[in-house]
Parts: C-alpha cells; structure tokens; sequence
C-alpha cells in the first residue's frame, strides 16, 4: 500500500459503538489494521440512539441536507481514539430510534445518510483518495459521488472501493426514494437504478463504484449464479472483471485462549484439549446440562434460514433419537419460530441439548473455549467469523460447502492427519448428521483429535493479512491500474 493514503471508511455498523455482527466486527478491525500500515483512515457511522452515553462524543457541526423536498439537520459528532478518527452523523429524524434497521423508511434514512457522508467532507477538511463504503446502507455514495457530486472539483479523483459483506440484504426501495432524494428519474433504468420496478441501493453500489469485492473468495463466484445472486447475478457478471474476494481476519489478540478473561481456565495449543474439558464441566454447570465428559457441539449464530438452522434443529433431534453420547449447546436469537422450535426440542431433549436465546459476548467466549466442535451448516456464508473465532480456541468446525467456509475450513484426512474441520455438501439434516458423527467418532481417537485442534488453533487469518491486500487494492486504484 503507499503510504499516506487517505481513506475514508464508511459503515452502517462499528463495533462497539452500535453493530449487529459481522459488518460491525470488520469495520472496528480492518481500519484500525489499515492505520497500523501508515494509511490515514477516518471512518464515519451514524449517530445512534445512545451511543453518546457510552462514548465521549463531542459535537462539532450541523448542516442542512436537502431530503424529502425540505432540508433535514446534520449534527456531527467526532471521537478520536488513538490513531482513528470516526465521525457520527445524527439524526434526531432518522437515527433517534430504539433499533438500527427495520423501518419503512430504511431508505430515505440511509439516503440522508449518503448524502450527509460526502457534504461532510469538505466541512472537516478531508479529501480522501479512496472512499471504502460497505453494504446496501452506502450503496448510493458511489451513485452520488459520480452524478450529482462528481461535478464539483473537490470530489474530483476521489474511487470508490464497495464491499458486498451479504448480497442477500440490498436496499431494495419503492421508485418514490429517488424524488424524495432529489435524484433525476432519467437514472431510473436498468443500467443505473432500477431493479425489477424498484430502487436498490446495492445495484447502484455495484455498478457506480470502482472495485466491488466481497468478503470471501468463493463467496464472490458464487453471487455469480443465479442461486446466490439474488437478482444480481446478472450485474454482478457483467461487472467481474472489477469484482474480487478477499477474507475476513480475527484480532488474534482479542481472541486468544491463553488471555480471554472470560474463560475459567486458560490455555495454549500443547494443554487445549485437558483445559477445555475443564471449561466444558464449568459450562456445563453454568447452562444445566449434565457435567460429563462427552463431545459438546456448540452453535453461535443468528437464527435465521441462512445460517441452516432448520437442517440444524433436524439433525440434533435425529442424534438424539439415536441416543449417540453428544451434547448440543445453541446461542443466539433471531426468527421467532426457529427461536420456539428450538425451545421446544430443548424441552423434549433437556438432558442433551440447552437453548440459550441471548446476545451474549461473554458466554459466546465461554462456549469458544470449552465446545469441542463447532455446527455452522450456512444455507449460504459470504465469509463467516464464527469458524475463524472457533479454530482460534481448537473448538473443530463442521460446516457446510459454501462461500468462505470453503476458503477457510480445509476438511480433515483421516489417513494423513491434515485438515482442521469436517465439511459436508448437500443442504440437508442427513448430511450435517453424518459430518458430526464422523466428528463424535474422531472425539474418541486422541491421536486424530490431537492433530485437529492443533491444525485448527495453527490456522492463521489475522487483520494484518487481509489489511494488506486491501491496501494493495487501493493502491491500484489510485494509480489507475
């Protein structure tokens, strides 16, 4: 990357300040990593609800933006925070809400947003030479950087870098967004705006930005397809060439079995399998199921038909039914009938399996280092941190082929003891069953077991890695290669 590179970094999600999961993560790590190789990285987010009550927030501008054929109030908030700078645009309107997303009006709020983003520039005197914008919430910045902004000569020269972190979520909005954002109707057509009779924020990403890139090698062939695409196939195929995948890294330092402060017993690669059996008795005190050693298969995720959680439910309760020697530990939250189902099964199946319906960063730690394999059977994974998080603490992933659990998970060879997780193909409960089964049965061979969790805990996708191949994207894009 050359040095000095100044790059604004534009998010919907930084993790602490507001996230809910992966976009926030990446967006704490990767600027903070780009810093470190000399780039000069402000990253801006909007203000919301509360955040000023956590963090030392000062206020320091308010403008006007033209919305919805009157002008909305700007107000500006800055933290500097070592080498970082992020700015925070509120909106007692648009960000003084109890969640993040959800609202009919999703689309104005992140249009204001857009607009906000690039009038903000000139009032803090920062002319970056590459915009990094992430997801649908800031697909219109790259729109607006090129039409209606492009014209003054203090955006000029600036590119724009998109990262799609999950094509599944596009900002898909009725046509009424472009008059309520002041954008010409000549934009709506299939070439710029338009998306089957609607407006969709992520189209407008793809095809006004510089670089596309997307969180995960496979991930960004397989959005490619009609199966993954979601409608943007098409456009993603007719933008390849400017399209690339690059995975998401862990904070190795934040993540580390020998320091966590919320496990009960630390540990390193040469102890991790005598340690986490005694963190498992500990968790498995916490959480109620009975104190023993056998294997223990967590699942830390959102609820969702994504991340396989109905084929999930299937295979628990088929295991079970076989009275195999297992227990299931299930954390997260998300659709009401996968929460009741789940619920369900834990009551008929107490003594196996325990449902902890929570968003806890704590407990997910705990779980980390005292599971012994890791369930993520994603209908899709643009990349997938929980895998990463997981092989850091020698917990073995069984996962599903697809996107970056492909580019991550290398399955395991019995006959020669390489590999570090159990990988299976077809989307169905009889596949992720027969995968944990192989893993129950390698939970009783210490050799094989010996050989998993070293490889997974000696597996190596750190920030530094990732940050300098992002660097190395910007860089050719400043120099217009």
């Amino acid at each position: 990357m050359r040095e000095n590179v100044k790059l604004l970094y534009v998010s919907a999600e930084i993790a602490p300040y507001a996230t809910t999961g992966g976009l926030g993560d990446v967006s704490e790590s990767l600027p903070e990593e780009l810093g470190g190789l000399g780039a000069e990285v402000v990253r801006v987010m909007p203000k919301y609800k509360g955040i000023e009550k956590d963090y030392p927030l000062q206020k320091t501008l308010q403008y006007m933006i033209e919305v919805d054929g009157r002008v909305a109030s700007a107000d500006v908030y800055v933290l500097k925070e070592d080498k970082l700078t992020t700015y925070f645009i509120g909106s007692l309107e648009y960000f003084e809400r109890d969640q993040l997303y959800g609202y009919e009006d999703d689309g104005l709020r992140f249009g204001f947003f857009s607009k906000a983003v690039l009038q903000l520039l000139p009032l803090i005197d920062f002319k970056p030479q590459v915009i990094h914008v992430n997801d649908w919430h800031v697909g219109l910045i790259p729109f607006l950087l090129k039409t209606a902004y492009g014209h003054h000569v203090y955006y000029q020269d600036m590119k724009i870098f998109y990262t799609i972190h999950n094509l599944q979520y596009q900002g898909v909005c009725h046509s009424d967004i472009l008059n309520q954002l002041n954008i010409p109707r000549h934009y709506f057509h299939n070439e710029a705006l338009e998306f089957y009779g609607n407006v969709s924020f992520m189209k407008a990403g793809i095809i006004f930005s510089d670089t596309v890139s997307t969180v995960s090698h496979t991930y960004a062939e397989e959005i490619q397809t009609p199966l993954y695409g979601y409608g943007l196939d098409g456009v993603l195929r007719q933008h390849k060439l400017k399209l690339m995948g690059i995975i998401n890294g862990v904070h190795y330092d934040k993540f580390n079995p020998e320091t966590d402060p919320y496990l009960p017993y630390t540990y390193g690669m040469d102890d991790a399998i005598l340690i986490k059996g005694k963190n498992k008795l500990t968790l498995q005190q916490e959480v109620g199921l009975p104190e023993k050693q056998v294997p223990l298969v967590s699942m830390i995720s959102r609820l969702s038909d994504q991340k396989g959680v109905d084929i999930a439910i299937e295979a628990m309760e088929a295991l079970v039914k076989e009275e195999l020697d297992v227990q299931f530990l299930i954390l997260g939250t998300g659709e009401e009938a996968y929460e009741n189902a789940l619920r369900d099964l834990e009551k008929e199946y107490s003594d196996k399996i325990k449902v902890m319906i929570a968003f806890d960063h704590q407990l997910a730690r705990k779980i980390y280092g005292a599971s012994d394999y890791f369930m993520m059977p994603s209908l899709f994974e643009p990349c997938g941190l929980s895998q990463l998080y997981s092989m850091r603490f020698g917990t073995v992933p069984i996962v599903r082929k697809t996107g970056g659990l492909v580019d991550t998970v290398e399955p395991f060879d019995e006959a020669t003891l390489s590999g570090c997780g159990f990988v299976f193909e077809a989307y169905h409960q009889t596949a992720l069953s027969e995968a944990i089964k192989e893993a129950i049965d390698t939970y009783h061979h210490k050799k094989k077991r010996q050989a998993l969790v070293r490889h997974c805990m000696e597996k190596q996708f750190s920030w530094e890695s990732s940050a300098k191949v992002y660097g190395e994207a910007y860089t050719s894009l400043i120099n217009n290669v």
